[in-house]
């Protein structure tokens, strides 16, 4: 084996691409100690785009104080391009579910304002292209706590500023944009966005992503008429119709928010992120093996998901895809029609999550191994011993 493309995105709560890739690395290179290894860490949009990218493009970090999810004060980075002109924003950096302990995780509650506050620092920077990754949020407020970071003011019905999450939107009366930061209307606003979710809905932001927020069920309901409130308000006072736009369920609803409140444009966070790392060369130079993955692989992975997004591009240069996956979950199977040719788990039997996660680094690069050692046999590849 010659050339191994190393391209995943990160095991969530656990990895960074970037250490993923690096530990996958290291099992290729247990077994082939001359083939060239070419690591892209990739993201669709949510942890590990601003540094992919800036990886890629070249550029520095910028810290700033902001609101986190639970209204707390924590530091929280954003890249800027080696030109100055453009910022990459991963609103997890900011309003992330890993910044929320499992026991605290409320999407009423929890707020997109340190989200806008990225936004703002990388407008005061000087910066008139941001990129904004919205996967990963621990949010459902429809990007509420982004507008009012940016001066928008959401008032309920006494004309005083509705309270933080999903539970201030129910408050929502009236929408008055005059006091938003002039910037954003010199801005380019491209929004990465990995799924088509509308904004409420048994389809919508609330019912298929409220209970990994820490939604209960009857929680969920609610969450819903916060969303619906808010479309029919920005329908009400802005004239613009978000419910149905595919990608504004993402994020809580952040996709609608940026939209709305910022002039955003959704695109797939996967091809923005493939764009810009010249993705498709690398591709061309040809490999041996293409070896991607992620923390879970279902049906959901059809949508913008990492693995998937390799996969059918590799595809166009016939190169065989390799997908580590920290579990299989339903509907996986799928994933076989679209260019995956095979999987294999990072569990080597049963194993709780909690060592699962603790262990990553150590179990990716032996089940590297262990799969490069099946592809030997059928490829009459011989490893050293």
């Amino acid at each position: 084996m010659q050339r191994v493309i190393v391209a995943p995105d990160s095991f969530k709560e656990s990895l960074k691409a970037s250490q993923v890739a690096k530990q996958i690395s290291a099992g290729v290179k247990a077994l082939y100690p001359a083939a060239e290894i070419v690591q892209v860490p990739l993201s669709d949009g949510g942890e590990g785009m601003t540094e992919a990218l800036i990886a890629a493009a070249g550029g520095r970090f910028i810290d700033v104080p902001v609101t986190g999810p639970l209204g707390d004060k924590i530091k929280a980075r954003y890249g800027m391009l080696q030109d100055g002109r453009a910022a990459v924003i991963e609103m997890a950096a900011a309003s992330g579910l890993p910044l929320v302990p499992r026991r605290k995780r409320n999407p009423l509650l929890t707020t997109t304002r340190g989200t806008g506050e990225l936004i703002k620092a990388a407008l005061e920077a000087g910066c008139q292209k941001l990129i904004v990754g919205i996967g990963g949020s621990a949010t459902n407020d429809g990007g509420a706590g982004m507008a009012q970071a940016l001066g928008v003011k959401m008032l309920d019905s006494r004309g005083e500023d509705i309270g933080p999450g999903a539970k201030g939107l129910l408050d929502l009366k009236r929408i008055d944009m005059s006091k938003l930061d002039p910037r954003l209307n010199e801005a380019e606003i491209l929004v990465a966005c990995d799924v088509d979710n509308p904004l409420y809905g048994l389809n919508g932001a609330a019912y298929v992503y409220g209970p990994q927020k820490g939604a209960s069920l009857e929680m969920i309901p609610l969450l819903d008429r916060a969303l619906v409130n808010l479309a029919q308000v920005i329908s009400q006072d802005l004239q613009i119709e978000v419910h149905q736009v595919p990608g504004a369920g993402a994020a809580g609803g952040l996709g609608a928010g940026l939209i709305a409140f910022a002039g955003g444009k959704l695109c797939s966070g996967i091809q923005l992120v493939f764009d810009l790392l010249g993705f498709e060369e690398i591709l061309a130079a040809g490999a041996d093996l293409v070896i991607t993955g992620e923390g879970s692989i279902n049906a959901q992975s059809l949508y913008g998901k990492v693995p998937v997004g390799v996969a059918r591009r590799a595809k166009n240069y016939d190169l065989p895809v390799l997908a580590l996956v920290g579990q299989i979950g339903p509907g996986a199977e799928e994933v076989y029609r679209v260019g995956i040719d095979a999987i294999m788990t990072v569990a080597p039997g049963p194993i709780s999550l909690k060592e699962s996660m603790g262990r990553a680094g150590e179990l990716i690069t032996d089940a590297t191994i262990r799969a490069l050692r099946m592809i030997a046999i059928g490829y009459n590849y011989r490893p050293r011993t």
